[in-house]
Parts: C-alpha cells; structure tokens; sequence
C-alpha cells in the first residue's frame, strides 16, 4: 500500500520523477516570507508547533475563519494547545487545499510524521513536535539550515530600522537575510493611523512630510537606505485596481484631508 503523501506525491510519470530528483536538493531562493530577522538573529527555539505554525500564517487564519473558529484560537489569548487542535480541526476538512499538503508535508520532513492531522491524533503530534523545537538542533537557523535555504527575503516597511539585518550581516550567518522594500502603509491614506505613520516616515527620513512631493522624496531617502542593506526586491499588498486622473493640487488637498484624518470618499 503506498504511503501516505510518499516521495512521489504528485509526480504521476517517469518524466516528472526524474525532475524532481534533479531539482530538490537545488539551494532555495526565497523572494518573499514574512520570517522575522529579529528571531533569526536570536536563534530563537520554539516553546511549541502552534508558535511555528500559528503565530503569523494569514492563510492558516484565514481558512480556520472559514472553519468557524473563534479568534480567540487564531489571533487571540487563547492556549497555543487549543490552538492547535483548532487547526487540526480545519485541517481535516482542507483536503484539496494546498494548507492540506503543506501541514503534512512539513510534518513528515521536519518532524519524521507521517500521521495525518486531525483532532484525535493533535495531542501525539503536539508532543512529538514540541519534544524537537525544543532542542538546538531546531532553531531557527537550523531550520532554515534543514530547508537548504541560501537566500531569504523578508518583508520589512520603509520606517524599519533594519537594526536586525544589520546585525545578522556582522554576525556572519552564511544564509543572506535581506530586507524588501514593502511602503503599503504609505498608500493607506484610508487606514486609521495613517497620519501617525506619516509623521514616523518623516522622522526616520530626517524631513517633515507635508505633500504628496515630500512622501515621494522621503521613500526615495529610505529606498537608498534598504538597498544600501542589500535590498533588492519590493513587496505591494494593493488591494484594489484604481485609478482617478487628478492633478497635483488635486492630490495634495486629498493628502492634507488624510493627515487631518478628515473623511475621505473612495475616489
């Protein structure tokens, strides 16, 4: 009987077997995470797999929502065990969903298990991940080691400081850990806070940012910043394809209403 999700899960021909053996243990080049460079550089070990896996996957959160879990057990208080078996939960009812590959995927190259998730078998996998994350040899460096990564991207605002990349860069850690230019709250000009984000962009960039113009010249200070980092690639969260034709009066007035916080109608 073939194993669950085996070696040759999802190459159904000769063709697609032979790629695969060529290409997986090729280095991975990640563009884009949302790892944090603060947790790289400490090395930090996990308590439990709910941090891990928990702790920021907006996709996970999104079909536990979808399940009708409670955000008390995806973004809230509650105990990272219940979190888990929450997950578990869901993950029984993904089967066709990539969530549903990936869980078990990872499960079975990083932890050896190969039974599958749901909310009888959480309290072994629970226990048998958690016993790992806890040892050295799965921090986080060592993790990203197991995953034969070489390059890593992650997803940083322009305001960052970049304090932790700088200090990865001097540690000397032999996987590059670069920033990505990520300016979506520049663009919020309908979020709440986006006059208080404005003010921050301003301090950093060293110039108080009054206009449209002086938005654009304060990304420019910082882009220059984080590709003196060794930033390469940008990252754009738009929720929406829009476009109004607008002069630059037009604009600046429609700016000053947003650091007014004054209202503000979608166009």
């Amino acid at each position: 009987m073939m194993a669950f999700m085996d070696k040759d899960f999802l190459l159904t021909n000769d063709t697609a077997k032979a790629l695969f053996e060529e290409a997986k243990d090729v280095p991975i080049i990640d563009y884009h995470n949302h790892l944090s460079p603060k947790e790289i550089y400490e090395d930090r070990c996990f308590d439990n797999i709910a941090q891990v896996w928990l702790g920021g996957d907006h996709y996970k959160w999104r079909a536990m929502r979808a399940n009708g879990i409670s955000e008390k057990l995806i973004t809230g208080d509650g105990a990272p065990f219940d979190k888990f078996v929450a997950w578990a939960d869901t993950v029984q009812n993904l089967i066709g969903n990539p969530l549903y590959h990936w869980t078990h995927l990872e499960l079975q190259r990083y932890f050896g298990i190969t039974t599958a998730l749901n909310p009888d078998t959480a309290k072994d996998i629970w226990d048998k991940c958690n016993t790992l994350l806890k040892t050295k040899e799965y921090s986080v460096r060592n993790l990203l080691r197991m995953q034969n990564v070489s390059v890593l991207c992650t997803t940083d605002d322009p305001a960052d400081s970049l304090e932790w990349h700088r200090k990865i860069a001097a540690d000397g850690f032999e996987i590059k850990v670069l920033p990505s230019f990520r300016p979506e709250k520049a663009m919020g000009i309908e979020k709440d806070g986006f006059a208080t984000y404005i003010e921050k962009l301003g301090g950093v960039a060293g110039l108080q940012i009054t206009d449209v113009s002086s938005l654009l010249k304060a990304l420019s200070i910082r882009l220059k910043f984080f590709t003196d980092n060794g930033c390469r690639v940008s990252d754009h969260s738009l929720e929406g394809l829009f476009y109004v034709k607008a002069t630059e009066a037009e604009v600046n007035k429609i700016f000053k209403k947003g650091l007014a916080a004054a209202p503000l109608t979608e166009e």
